[in-house]
């Protein structure tokens, strides 16, 4: 790949961590992609976007947004205002809001989601709340398709993330999606966001495609890395400049 090719950046969710995308970024540099997780602090909207902001004015190339779960809206957030170095987004198991919508309003428009139910939380001493998913409940709300030894890692590297972070709305009139080609990984059995909401923003997003697997958890970039880095590889062939890749 070019020195002028986008750069794969991977946003991860609440409840997960930045090596949820190792099987990701295995297949991604097994092809010759350069990939970075970010470590999202899942604070707030508008101070994790801006965090974001930070990283791909670091990288000071053009960068591929990968998001999940809550890392859609940060991706949203940060691609806003037509930032010129994001030349797409890619919403995997991903919330992708419009201005003032939450990641709460959004995960409840439709029925399905029973995250309400296995959160536990706790107040911190910089004000509000923290949640995490119950350890003894994490294997069936999160990643019910992946091996049990699999799932108590996850549960035992989890970041929380603040319940501002989950109420925060959106705060831009211009979404990234709105200006910036975008592309959908739909999991079909998500007990965290129900599919049809998603298909929905999809929808309104003008998604260039939408992938929908089968039987997929919400943890679809852990139990099924080679189809979500198809839809990568995709938008990536779609963005790059002929002469860059």
């Amino acid at each position: 790949m070019s020195e002028q090719s986008p750069v794969v950046v991977l946003v991860h969710g609440a409840f997960a961590e930045s090596a949820s995308w190792n099987g990701v970024i295995d297949r991604l540099q097994a092809r010759g992609v350069e990939a970075v997780a970010v470590a999202n602090p899942l604070r707030s909207v508008r101070g994790d976007a801006t965090y974001l902001r930070d990283v791909i004015a670091g990288i000071g190339r053009p960068v591929l947004l990968v998001g999940h779960s809550y890392g859609g809206i940060i991706i949203t957030g940060a691609a806003g205002a037509r930032n010129p170095a994001v030349v797409g987004l890619v919403y995997v198991a991903a919330f992708a809001p419009s201005e003032n919508e939450s990641a709460f309003e959004l995960s409840s428009r439709h029925p399905g989601s029973t995250l309400g139910d296995a959160l536990t939380s706790y107040p911190v001493s910089s004000g509000g709340d923290e949640l995490a998913i119950r350890r003894d409940l994490f294997h069936e709300q999160f990643c019910a398709d992946v091996p049990a030894d699999v799932a108590a890692r996850l549960a035992s590297t989890q970041r929380p993330v603040t319940q501002q972070a989950l109420t925060d709305g959106l705060p831009t009139d211009e979404p990234g999606w709105t200006t910036a080609p975008s592309w959908f990984v739909i999991a079909q059995e998500d007990r965290n966001i129900p599919a049809a909401e998603l298909r929905d923003e999809a929808q309104r997003a003008g998604a260039r495609a939408v992938i929908e697997i089968e039987g997929a958890s919400h943890a679809v970039s852990v139990s099924h890395p080679e189809e979500v880095v198809e839809t990568i590889l995709t938008a990536l062939a779609a963005v790059t400049p002929a002469e860059a890749a």
